[in-house]
């Protein structure tokens, strides 16, 4: 199973985040605005994160997920952190299945900067939706 990570993060929070969801998944946590953030074969799943900004998600992130294509993505799964509230993730799968792509229903959400515990909690996630 081919499973990609990406993410879009200001303060770094949701990276934090991103790299628990890969290191669990045994890939790369690799940033919408890096060079080799595009797909380069067909992901089975691909897990995607953001933050709320200004009550929207990052202009970045937008950009990168109306880049995709639905025969790229098998099923995405969406993540964030913010210290406001979840917005971003209806934001992120608005985009994503505006896209036809489809999203999985559980998500997963921190409130602020992501420590050891929540690190914890993203790992168990991501090996429980892979099993």
């Amino acid at each position: 199973m081919k499973i990609a990570v990406r993410y879009y993060s200001r303060s770094g929070n949701t990276k934090i985040a991103a790299e628990a969801i890969a290191k669990a998944a045994g890939t790369k946590a690799v940033s919408v605005d890096a060079p080799d953030a595009g797909l380069s074969e067909k992901a089975d799943v691909l897990f995607v994160g953001g933050a709320l900004y200004a009550y929207g998600i990052d202009r970045k992130l937008t950009e990168y997920l109306r880049s995709l294509h639905k025969e790229e993505v098998g099923k995405a799964v969406v993540f964030s952190t913010s210290w406001i509230s979840r917005h971003a993730i209806d934001l992120i799968r608005k985009e994503l299945e505006n896209k036809g792509i489809p999203v999985e229903e559980r998500s997963l959400y921190f409130r602020g900067k992501p420590g050891e515990k929540q690190k914890n909690e993203a790992e168990i996630f991501t090996k429980e939706f892979l099993a």
